[in-house]
């Protein structure tokens, strides 16, 4: 009763405050303002609502200059709205006080195509969501691109999210949202420019792909119900990634530079736009030598490089029509001469950064390609976008497998109990046959078609925002593998027996996919309630050959299954002044594997999400809290998480997910050319399993209820603090990040089934030698922080050691 009456109180306060003071002829404001585009350019002939909260528009359209005027406008609290073709509509709210000019506005659109491939898309939208947003704009991303751009480094500044780094440079990223689990990325949507990347997300969700951060412009995240557009894992979020846009004028953006372990970077992007005809093209290249050493000699670098073009055909933008075509390319190709071999708890205790003789042989290699071919059509109330895309992408991931017929995490697991193994691990002499090399060959593609239509009208007092839109969808999986036997000589790796290809695995999984999904923004006032539904119908499909038939001549076995879903959400925001009210609830799904046993379920979970969000100038923040309430999870059998690569799935029955995750940012000091910008970030996440069973899945082994999910800390915190004074730019920032389990337990943290706590500082700075050429240096870790990130896939793990770096950054043109 207490708390009714408070929130009665308080809605009436809100209500009184937002009704229009009584006016007369001697009280009356002019409101004045500009309509422009995102770049800078002035929106001629948009459309500018003003929008009493007392009921009542007036409508007027911009000049030549992009300028509007409203006169004679009775004192009150109003809100100004602009449209035109093909930018997304924007709003803000403005306070007339009778007898003076409201200062002009600027009211800022952005290209349509944001809001519909992207997942948040601009400021405006953003601020409305019924759920948790997170941008990382070009502004910081900048600062963060000043070493390896390691995506996990990047992530670390938006809460909620749970990373499990490996290779220190984030090239295979392990991220999951709200507790979902991080392996390969598997359990979360992964995008980029709105199309899903991960190379077979229904058939094979671990991202052993993921897009080059280097490249990208923005980074989004968007959680709650609001998220089920996206699909089809709709149980945490969403990542997006962000390519660079083409340049409204002629534009060139360069960055080199050069480190510690021999590190190399060069980012260049070029582009250019005309009055029907915009292009880019782009590349990001990265060499690294690492930082890990190997017995005996070896490599444990990286190559990687990344090209990309786009061409863009528009007509001119009318009050009646716009059209664009867009057509993306790009290619990546990987090097890297990395393993799941880790240490003992004792080597590592003598020198972390040690890698053991036999895995002087292991080598990933991977090529990407992606093709996108977009077309946009606009009109005053309506849009539609088209994204046709198809994503190819190979891998053969050359590691060691097991040391005379004993799993590599098992012999490091327990050092003392496999002598002999060990013995030959770090370069013993062995017998022959007894190191086994498997050569994980991989091709992957995903293809698929979608389209997204956008409506705005209103109905009475009541404004709708309609989004629909349709995804069919097809990937695959095909495994050609085989296994080389090796003999350990003098310290080397001698090759003693050559496996078919084929012989040990060979098998084609694949999905076919059609997804539809409908929401409604509904606002009224300073309510906005947004229903949506999705519905997914999926067919699995798995195919076995026999190993000895490297020709595919004959099916060993065929496995077909069907999964159709309806995936339900409400999201509810309130405006109150410069903040606003959320809360939703929607349905978790994510779609089970090719080849799924009879007792096997798919994964389910109802998810529930309550925060609030202030957007005001200087000042930023977010908090949100969420339960996700699992009705059976689900674990896959993976060589990154120490199994044996089967892809099988696991129940893991009831869990339940809550936590508290927290943001802001906020401007202390801002004179002149001074500012002093500071961001923090908090999530505090507990799990828990709600039944007890026997699990053949690692990571989770035999559980009681009551045990804790691994590689979800309980934890974790980020920083930083920038100092802008004229000419330089100054940044620290830190990351904190507790301990956490390796397997399934309760109680007490014990060793050597943990991680390490994580405490890593960040400085870097920048000096404008021009107006448009920056010279800059960075530190990653600091204080050279040694410490345990991962126990999988088979030994401990370290992070990134101290790295410094410097480099000269560019950005030339009209």
């Amino acid at each position: 009763m207490l708390a009714r009456f408070a929130l009665t109180l308080l809605f009436t306060a809100i209500l009184a405050g937002s009704v229009p003071a009584p006016a007369d002829a001697q009280t009356t404001s002019s409101v004045t303002g500009v309509v422009q585009s995102a770049n800078g350019a002035k929106v001629v002939h948009a459309t500018v609502v003003l929008r009493s909260t007392g009921g009542g528009d007036t409508t007027v359209r911009t000049d030549k200059d992009g300028r509007f005027v409203f006169e004679r406008i009775a004192s009150g609290v109003y809100v100004v709205a602009a449209s035109a073709v093909g930018l997304s509509p924007a709003e803000t709210p403005v306070m007339v006080s009778g007898g003076t000019a409201v200062d002009p506005l600027s009211i800022v659109l952005v290209e349509i195509v944001h809001e519909r491939v992207n997942v948040v898309g601009d400021a405006f939208a953003r601020a409305r969501a019924p759920g948790a947003t997170h941008v990382i704009d070009r502004r910081e991303l900048s600062k963060a691109q000043v070493a390896t751009d390691d995506i996990h480094t990047m992530l670390r500044q938006i809460p909620g999210l749970n990373i499990q780094e490996e290779d220190g440079y984030g090239l295979r990223p392990n991220i999951g949202m709200r507790g979902t689990g991080t392996d390969r990325s598997s359990k979360i949507t992964m995008m980029e420019d709105g199309v899903l990347i991960a190379p077979a997300p229904y058939s094979a969700p671990a991202a052993y792909y993921a897009p080059t951060p280097g490249r990208m412009e923005s980074i989004e995240v968007r959680k709650g119900s609001s998220q089920i557009k996206s699909g089809p894992i709709t149980t945490g979020g969403v990542l997006n990634y962000v390519s660079t846009s083409i340049p409204t004028d002629f534009r060139l953006r360069a960055n080199v530079t050069s480190g510690g372990d021999n590190t190399r970077k060069i980012s260049v992007n070029l582009g250019d736009t005309s009055a029907h005809v915009g292009w880019l093209v782009e590349t990001f290249q990265l060499r690294t030598d690492g930082f890990k050493q190997v017995d005996g000699g070896g490599e444990s670098g990286v190559n990687l490089a990344d090209y990309l073009g786009k061409l863009r055909f528009n007509t001119t933008p009318t009050d009646t029509l716009y059209q664009e075509l867009e057509i993306k390319a790009g290619r990546t190709t990987q090097d890297g001469n990395e393993t799941y071999l880790g240490l003992t708890d004792s080597d590592f205790a003598a020198n972390p950064w040690r890698r053991y003789a036999a895995s002087q042989n292991d080598t990933f290699a991977s090529t990407h390609a992606q093709y996108q071919i977009r077309h946009l059509f606009a009109r005053s109330t309506w849009d539609l976008t088209t994204v046709a895309y198809r994503n190819t992408f190979t891998r053969a991931w050359y590691k060691l497998e097991n040391v005379m017929g004993t799993g590599l995490s098992e012999v490091l697991a327990s050092p003392a109990g496999f002598q002999q193994q060990m013995a030959v691990l770090t370069g013993g002499p062995s017998a022959e046959h007894a190191l086994v090399v498997r050569n994980n060959n991989r091709t992957y593609f995903g293809a698929g078609v979608q389209s997204t239509m956008g409506a705005r009208f209103t109905t009475g007092r009541l404004r709708h925002a309609i989004e629909a839109g349709v995804r069919y969808h097809e990937d695959e999986e095909d495994r050609f593998q085989q296994d080389d036997a090796f003999q350990m000589v003098g310290g080397r790796m001698v090759l003693t027996r050559a496996g078919a290809p084929g012989s040990q695995i060979n098998q084609v999984v694949g999905a076919s996919a059609v997804a539809a999904f409908v929401s409604d923004t509904l606002t009224a006032g300073a309510w906005t309630v947004t229903p949506g539904l999705r519905y997914e119908t999926i067919d699995l499909r798995r195919t076995d050959y026999a190993r000895t038939d490297p020709a595919r001549t004959t099916q060993t076995g065929t496995i077909n299954t069907s999964v159709n879903v309806l995936i339900p959400g409400l999201g509810v925001a309130y405006r109150l002044n410069a903040a606003t009210l959320f809360g939703g609830v929607h349905k978790g799904f994510a779609p089970p594997g090719p080849g799924l046993a009879a007792e096997t379920k798919a994964e389910a979970s109802l998810n529930y999400e309550v925060g609030a969000r202030v957007e005001r100038p200087g000042i930023q923040g977010e908090v949100a809290g969420f339960f996700n309430d699992y009705s059976n999870l689900l674990g896959r059998d993976t060589l990154s998480t120490g199994g044996s690569g089967s892809g099988d799935l696991h129940n893991g029955g009831r869990v339940r997910v809550r936590g508290l995750e927290a943001s802001a940012r906020w401007l202390i000091v801002s004179r002149g050319t001074r500012s002093l910008p500071v961001r923090v970030a908090y999530t505090f996440t507990q799990t828990e399993f709600r039944n007890t069973f026997q699990s053949a899945y690692g990571p989770w082994g035999p559980v009681q209820r009551g045990f804790e999910l691994p590689y979800v800390p309980r934890h974790q915190a980020s920083a930083a603090v920038d100092l802008d004074a004229g000419a330089w730019r100054t940044r620290v920032d830190a990351t904190v990040v507790g301990r956490m389990r390796t397997v399934a337990g309760a109680g007490p943290l014990s060793d050597g089934r943990t991680t390490d706590t994580t405490f890593a500082i960040g400085l870097s700075g920048e000096y404008a030698l021009t107006a448009a050429a920056r010279l800059y240096a960075s530190v990653q870790n600091v204080t050279n922080h040694v410490h345990v990130v991962s126990r999988h896939p088979a030994g401990v793990r370290p992070g990134l050691p101290r790295l410094v770096m410097v480099g000269l950054r560019l950005d030339l043109g009209r």
